[in-house]
């Protein structure tokens, strides 16, 4: 599969567009090289992470996988390929952190209600297998990280959830900023604490472990030489 992308850096509520920490959690194309001989596709390294290495290859693949998903124009600009080498430099960190405690994996067909809702997203077969062809992409590169974007988010809940608490104290306040908020929004019908109980529970929870997540991203990136080859991203 590579070390390639659902950013995703995806968020729990919007799976297929992230913007929490886990907007990383998406994949990765290719790049020719015009010379006196025919051309061919060259992959060269564009960042090593300890003995493991990201390509210019998987990085626009990153970049394109991502933007089909969002139904987007891949932006293959230097800024956005920085963006994408990072979002696979977590990924690789916390690949490593899954093969460390022998973390089960899925089965792949677990990630086929994911691929029927993008198909739906795009309006049927037809126009999903047009689409496919448009951005340069086979129905199994898709199908591979939308599993890998699946057992990823389920791995950031087994590795970081159990260790996060939500005192009653933060629920409550965090109901008290809504109801203001639906106050001044002119809302008649406000929910009781207790029928808000559940929901917020489970967005302060989520918060928290996107918080965990980030800070252990942190500390695993200083336990390994990351290097960038400059010339990859201009």
């Amino acid at each position: 599969m590579g070390i390639a992308s659902v950013d995703p850096l995806l968020t729990r509520a919007a799976p297929f567009r992230a913007t929490t920490v886990r907007e990383w959690l998406w994949p990765v194309v290719a790049a020719l090289l015009a010379s006196s001989a025919p051309a061919e596709i060259v992959d060269r390294i564009a960042v090593t992470i300890g003995d493991r290495v990201v390509t210019e290859q998987q990085i626009v693949h990153e970049i394109r996988v991502a933007a089909f998903l969002n139904r987007e124009k891949p932006d293959v600009s230097a800024a956005a390929k920085r963006d994408a080498a990072e979002r696979l430099i977590k990924q690789e960190l916390i690949r490593r952190d899954m093969e460390s405690v022998h973390y089960p994996m899925p089965e792949k067909s677990e990630a086929d209600p994911l691929e029927k809702q993008i198909v739906e997203q795009y309006g049927g077969e037809a126009t999903y297998s047009a689409a496919l062809g448009t951005y340069a992409l086979t129905r199994e590169e898709v199908r591979e990280q939308l599993w890998w974007q699946l057992t990823t988010l389920r791995f950031i809940d087994y590795r970081f959830k159990p260790a996060v608490q939500v005192p009653d104290a933060a629920v409550e306040s965090y109901y008290r900023e809504q109801v203001e908020k639906w106050k001044a929004k002119g809302q008649k019908d406000i929910p009781s604490f207790e029928q808000s109980r559940d929901s917020i529970e489970q967005i302060l929870t989520a918060a928290r472990v996107d918080q965990a997540l980030d800070s252990w991203l942190g500390e695993a990136r200083k336990q390994l030489n990351i290097r960038y080859r400059k010339d990859a991203f201009e």
